[in-house]
């Protein structure tokens, strides 16, 4: 039988595991869980072809321990309930080692397939490991994913795709023997969209039965470029094409917006899917530039969650052509950012004496909560004072976007400040 190559060098151990060192590098979350063999019941989330079902069986080898796996896409409550049988029977009552049942893409379980697994998880006649494409705090039930810790994989970057190419050069029975040059490797690398079994099936497409052969971009797009394009809801035009479809949102492009939207509703799409990504970008994108377009993206989400196919495109459309067609606005995004990166940078500050909360008399001794001015008691419900930590005080953090409305907050802002942040 003729074995891919992704399969052929596919890792065995931590050590030839590549990148998600967050993970399972020297300091990562999971590596003293995976050496000790204490792993808990976990979530995979991640884009296709990084990884997840790899690390699931290196979790399994390294701690020892039995494993079973299912497909969501074709396996039942009753597939899942006979699996759970024979974890509990393989566990014995001599081992304290749990067997690990793994569930590829298992976001496309149903709730009462999700629901089958609530008592194995709780009971610990095995370990879940569940691999996902997909956001888990919208596709996994509140109550499997309380029981489970979420690790989020990242996609590969440049480095990890060309170092995964040079491990099958050197490593591969069969390429290790043939004379290969990479002379070019960004077709290569464009077109595996950051999957690793992509690229590694398309490199091996393009090598062939060749004992010599140079690898050019002109090379590689010569071999692919007939295969046809689908629309893959968990690969490489699933990515590019949502991508497409929110920058030329933020693009203001309502006819880019809704063409690349026909393409989604056409391969699909999760409706739900599309909805949540305009929500994220209203807020993100428009902000304060237009706030309404908060209210409509999330009043779009709860439509199509009751609506469904194939009406939801409608609304759909309307969102994407008013978010397209909106003034922008990413100050708000810009404000978090900043904040959030100035906390990891300041620590632990202390919370101003003025701003505490004094709920006891020994609190109210302390001073906590005094020279707080309540700024429903002063002119215009302002009363200048510092909410910021003494270390960073005067810090500005929100900078309002160039348009009319934020225009309007920065009048406002200076009004009130003067020139203490520099509105």
């Amino acid at each position: 039988m003729n074995v891919p190559l992704a399969e052929r060098i596919r890792p065995k151990n931590l050590d030839d595991y590549i990148s998600q060192q967050h993970l399972v590098g020297k300091n990562g979350a999971l590596t003293q869980h995976i050496k000790n063999g204490i792993i808990p019941s976990l979530i995979l989330w991640g884009p296709p072809g990084i990884g997840k079902t790899t690390l699931a069986n290196i979790i399994a080898t390294t701690s020892q321990r039995p494993f079973y796996s299912l497909s969501a896409i074709n396996s039942g409550v009753k597939d899942v309930r006979d699996i759970i049988d024979k974890a509990k029977q393989s566990g014995g009552l001599f081992t304290t080692k749990n067997p690990i049942l793994f569930i590829d893409e298992i976001h496309r379980f149903s709730k009462s397939q999700q629901d089958s697994l609530l008592g194995a998880v709780e009971k610990g006649w095995v370990t879940l490991i569940g691999a996902t494409t997909e956001n888990p705090s919208f596709e996994v039930i509140p109550a499997l994913l309380s029981r489970c810790q979420v690790y989020i994989l990242n996609a590969f970057d440049k480095a990890d795709l060309v170092a995964l190419i040079d491990r099958a050069l050197h490593t591969d029975t069969i390429l290790k023997d043939k004379k290969i040059t990479l002379k070019e490797t960004e077709a290569l690398l464009h077109l595996s969209g950051g999957d690793a079994r992509r690229l590694l099936n398309i490199f091996e497409l393009i090598v062939g039965n060749n004992d010599s052969v140079e690898i050019t971009n002109a090379l590689v797009l010569q071999s692919v470029q007939q295969n046809p394009a689908r629309y893959d809801k968990t690969g490489e035009q699933h990515y590019d094409i949502i991508s497409a479809f929110i920058k030329s949102i933020r693009g203001s492009d309502p006819n880019a917006a809704v063409y690349w939207l026909a393409r989604m509703i056409e391969g699909g799409e999760d409706v739900k899917f599309i909805a949540r990504r305009l929500l994220i970008l209203a807020s993100e994108d428009i902000g304060n530039a237009n706030p309404t377009a908060l209210i409509l993206a999330n009043n779009t989400f709860q439509a199509v969650s009751i609506i469904g196919n194939p009406e939801s495109r409608i609304i759909l459309s309307q969102c994407a052509t008013y978010l397209a067609s909106s003034p922008k606005s990413n100050a708000s995004y810009k404000a978090i950012g900043d904040a959030q990166e100035l906390v990891r940078k300041t620590g632990d500050l202390s919370v101003p004496l003025p701003l505490r909360n004094a709920p006891t008399k020994l609190m109210k001794d302390l001073n906590y909560g005094k020279d707080y001015k309540y700024a429903h008691s002063y002119e215009s419900n302002f009363a200048e004072q510092e909410f910021l930590p003494n270390d960073i005080a005067n810090t500005k953090l929100y900078e309002p976007g160039n348009n009319a409305r934020e225009n309007q907050l920065r009048v406002y802002l200076k009004s009130l400040w003067r020139k203490k942040y520099n509105y």
